[in-house]
């Protein structure tokens, strides 16, 4: 039987755990890593020296990750990270991720440096059996203001997602979001006099609202046709590589080479 504590023991023990507990805002978990003890007996302990549970205010309770920092207004890489999402990300109601193609690693890290400049968190990276990059950060608070501030929804094909009203305000937030979008959902090729750029997408809003970012900077977009839209005009891909270019290296290194091989690269 555990030894009784003296009134003097037991006020040392509860400053000790309303430290670490109260002010600390540490968890039962962590509190039983420093005190040596498993976690039952740390609540116990809460119980029995009248400390009262917090736990909806710890790190991680219900993903909520409160370490999280949501930004206060839109921005340029706000913009490109929602780009980002329309493309290659996807919600659940706990987590934002991004699944990233075999052959973008270093495109998932440059995902990773964004997330964490954005919102103050570093997400982490999964790779699935076939070796994608699955980029994913937990936190129910950040997958709700998705969603209420940028109507980013769970399932975007069936919903037919639309690019947000804010990545219009300024030019160079659309330039933004639509680099997002192509170092996601778009391709960089050769063609037999020329080099292509497509977008491909299956919500048909999506991509009428890219046809609109292009159009209103002056870009010269193709119409709709099975869920691509494309820019053909050799100097309409000189502007986007000068003026919006790529994030993504492979689209980057692609684009140079198809370039060069064109007599165009500069």
């Amino acid at each position: 039987m555990a030894k009784r504590w003296t009134k003097e023991e037991e006020q040392i023990k509860r400053q000790e755990l309303k430290s670490l507990y109260v002010k600390q805002n540490r968890t039962i978990g962590e509190i039983g890593k420093i005190l040596g003890l498993a976690e039952n007996s740390v609540y116990d302990r809460l119980v029995r020296l009248g400390i009262k549970s917090t736990r909806c205010k710890k790190s991680g309770f219900n993903n909520q990750n409160l370490n999280i920092k949501i930004p206060k207004k839109m921005s340029s890489q706000l913009a490109e990270f929602i780009g980002i999402l329309l493309g290659d990300g996807h919600l659940t109601p706990t987590q934002v991720c991004v699944t990233l193609g075999t052959k973008e690693k270093e495109y998932a890290e440059y995902v990773v440096s964004l997330m964490a400049d954005l919102f103050n968190v570093k997400p982490k990276i999964a790779l699935t059996k076939g070796q994608c990059s699955v980029v994913y950060l937990g936190s129910v608070r950040l997958v709700r203001w998705l969603f209420k501030n940028y109507n980013l929804v769970y399932n975007k094909v069936k919903l037919q997602v639309d690019v947000p009203s804010q990545c219009f305000l300024k030019p160079n937030y659309m330039r933004q979001t639509l680099r997002g979008l192509f170092d996601t959902d778009g391709s960089v090729y050769r063609l037999k006099h020329g080099i292509q750029m497509s977008l491909t997408n299956k919500s048909q809003r999506l991509l009428g609202s890219s046809r609109k970012m292009l159009d209103s900077l002056n870009f010269h977009p193709s119409v709709i046709s099975s869920n691509k839209i494309y820019l053909t005009r050799i100097d309409d891909i000189d502007r986007y590589r000068k003026e919006i270019g790529f994030s993504n290296p492979r689209h980057l290194k692609r684009m140079k080479l198809f370039q060069k091989e064109y007599g165009r690269f500069v």
